[in-house]
């Protein structure tokens, strides 16, 4: 049985995140990255997977509300139990696959 794709709910909140983190990575760059973080919560066991969409569905909520990515931002610095993984690992998937595809890669995203 094929699930249900992430991206809808993981893709606005990591295409978010790594604009924020890394601003001068190019656009296309990020989407590639965003696919990549896309595919691994895929790729997810169930329950694993199911504690992670729970999460990022709480956080693509608050994206759709006005003023939501200021809220978001709030809470990824905030130590909260299980709330604080979630960016924790669209941060992890990101970098590790921004570094590993494009080691020359700047702090700031920009290509070297």
């Amino acid at each position: 049985m094929r699930s249900v794709t992430s991206r809808p709910v993981v893709g606005p909140f990591a295409d978010r995140l790594l604009e924020g983190d890394l601003p001068a990575l190019p656009t296309e760059r990020r989407r590639a990255a965003v696919t990549f973080i896309i595919r691994r919560v895929d790729g997810l066991p169930s329950f694993t997977r199911f504690g992670v969409m729970v999460i990022s569905s709480c956080f693509r909520l608050l994206l759709a509300l006005p003023g939501g990515w200021p809220a978001a931002r709030w809470l990824t610095s905030k130590p909260l139990p299980l709330l604080a993984e979630y960016p924790r690992i669209v941060r992890s998937l990101g970098y590790a696959y921004i570094w590993e595809t494009w080691p020359a890669t700047l702090p700031d995203g920009a290509p070297a």
